[in-house]
């Protein structure tokens, strides 16, 4: 119910402690699942906007490895599955010329992408690891996450195609314990070679 991008002042708060603790340590990793994705990205400088037409989203989706994704996640396919349940994106990826947060020659990489949301995830080594994607949804909370969206009239009549989808393929089996490893391994810092 609310946008990364929102004036909600606890969002802004939030932005301003991440900003905070960004600065002030170094040392600190971070990472964001779908909201948290959006407002680290917001912080350090990307885009963060509704899709063409409030578009949502939803369910079991497979997304496009870039190199850096297949190495994070260990494997050589060139494609990996979670459940979504979005309408906004990241639009661009920050660097040192949208924030002051970034320095020079920090590289900022994408993960993965899908042909709804070009920025699925991102990824700078010993800093930040973030997905759009909901690696802890199962098909339970897929279905009441829609549901509630539908009760709420966040997902509407227009949303009939998502919708189906979604109950469709909410029992699929998805990689969300592969994302999961890989950002326990950030944090660990066996990570660390992949800039």
């Amino acid at each position: 119910m609310y946008d990364a991008h929102g004036n909600d002042p606890w969002i802004q708060s939030l932005r301003s402690l991440i900003s905070e603790l960004w600065r002030t340590r170094p040392e600190m990793k971070f990472a964001g699942i779908c909201f948290g994705h959006q407002l680290l990205a917001l912080t350090l400088g990307a885009k963060v906007e509704p899709t063409q037409g409030r578009k949502w989203e939803l369910a079991h989706t497979k997304m496009d490895l870039t190199t850096v994704g297949q190495r994070l996640f260990r494997t050589r396919s060139k494609q990996l599955a979670v459940h979504q349940m979005h309408q906004d994106q990241v639009t661009s990826v920050p660097s040192c010329e949208t924030s002051d947060l970034l320095s020079e020659g920090m590289k900022v990489h994408v993960w993965a992408s899908t042909e709804h949301t070009e920025i699925q995830g991102l990824y700078i080594r010993d800093r930040l690891f973030s997905s759009q994607g909901h690696l802890e949804l199962g098909q339970e909370m897929v279905r009441k996450q829609v549901g509630l969206r539908q009760e709420s009239g966040a997902i509407g009549e227009k949303d009939v195609e998502e919708v189906k989808y979604a109950e469709e393929t909410a029992h699929l089996e998805h990689d969300g314990q592969v994302v999961a490893g890989a950002v326990l391994r950030f944090f660990h810092g066996d990570n660390h070679e992949i800039d």
